[in-house]
């Protein structure tokens, strides 16, 4: 069958997800519906917030459905006036199965990892966190499991030292949206085969769980590196953080943004302080010092730690607690 004669139905919500339906759209796919989350009131003013999926498909001029339930009569009667022939998912909900079987070739997702390791919310951050040098993107055909469907195809590519959760975001973003197009193709074609990922031990693989608060915590007891790799793998967002303290009283909180490490012999106690008071901070781990370079201070903007020090009267005073 022609690629580009697919009737598609498009599901995501992110930004990472728009990427694909935009360039689905652009090199000329029949994407004859886009279905996202329905809006909702955010921030102080509750405005109603569009997801960047809705916002491409209204730029493009595509048919939306926003759904409060997947399996909604309504919904899944529109679904099926569309006669789809294949659904892409990105970055949405899991579907049940009336919705994922419904297109004559199923349905296909694109996960920010190289299955199956790092199934789970957030591949991207725990990739960076576990301090891999390389990961990727899948395709996989939908099941009845989460992320463990059969996979149809992969690209790699390497992580790099300065690359934190947003380059690497982006990075992952743009070949996804690449791996989507040529796994649209071979579905077209037949010309595939899936690999499948039933029957592995799952004790072996590393998970990519959703991320919260408290997993965004550093733990100064830890070694440099893995401090390290946590700021990288949460930086520009949601973005480590760390207690402070003075005379064993909580003094505030910082997120950490950049760092760089220093492995040493350091002889104090995890979280000690070291700095000149004017060009750097210091903070001292397992195995070393890691050097904090970009911050913000709970309630301030975000500043390179020179411009925090012109301020930071204390700081000789401050350790850094778990």
């Amino acid at each position: 069958m022609e690629p580009k004669s697919l009737r598609i139905v498009f599901m995501g919500t992110p930004e990472f997800a728009s990427t694909s339906l935009r360039r689905l759209v652009e090199e000329g796919y029949n994407v004859v519906a886009v279905v996202t989350t329905p809006d909702k009131p955010a921030g102080r003013g509750q405005k109603m917030h569009q997801s960047d999926v809705k916002l491409t498909a209204l730029e493009l001029g595509l048919p939306i459905l926003q759904p409060e339930r997947l399996r909604d009569e309504a919904f899944l009667e529109s679904l099926k006036e569309l006669n789809p022939d294949l659904g892409v998912v990105i970055a949405f909900r899991m579907l049940p199965e009336v919705v994922w079987a419904m297109p004559k070739f199923g349905t296909f997702n694109l996960h920010a990892s190289l299955l199956p390791e790092y199934r789970g919310a957030a591949p991207i951050n725990w990739a960076i966190i576990n301090g891999e040098k390389r990961t990727g993107v899948t395709t996989f055909l939908l099941n009845h499991e989460i992320d463990k469907g059969a996979i149809i195809e992969q690209e790699s590519i390497d992580i790099l030292p300065d690359d934190n959760i947003g380059s690497l975001y982006d990075k992952l973003m743009n070949i996804g949206s690449a791996l989507v197009t040529r796994t649209v193709d071979k579905i077209a074609e037949g010309n595939y085969t899936t690999v499948e990922q039933m029957h592995i031990d799952e004790s072996t693989l590393k998970p990519a769980p959703k991320i919260f608060k408290e997993d965004c915590r550093i733990d100064w007891s830890k070694g440099a590196e893995s401090i390290h790799n946590l700021v990288r793998g949460l930086s520009p967002y949601p973005a480590a953080w760390s207690s402070l303290f003075i005379d064993g009283q909580e003094c505030g909180s910082m997120k950490i943004f950049t760092t760089h490490t220093e492995q040493a012999n350091i002889g104090v106690a995890p979280g000690t302080v070291r700095t000149d008071g004017k060009s750097y901070v210091a903070v001292a781990a397992a195995d070393g010092w890691v050097y904090i370079d970009e911050v913000q201070m709970a309630g301030k903007r975000r500043m390179a730690i020179k411009e925090l020090l012109l301020g930071w009267r204390d700081v000789e005073r401050v350790r850094f607690m778990l």
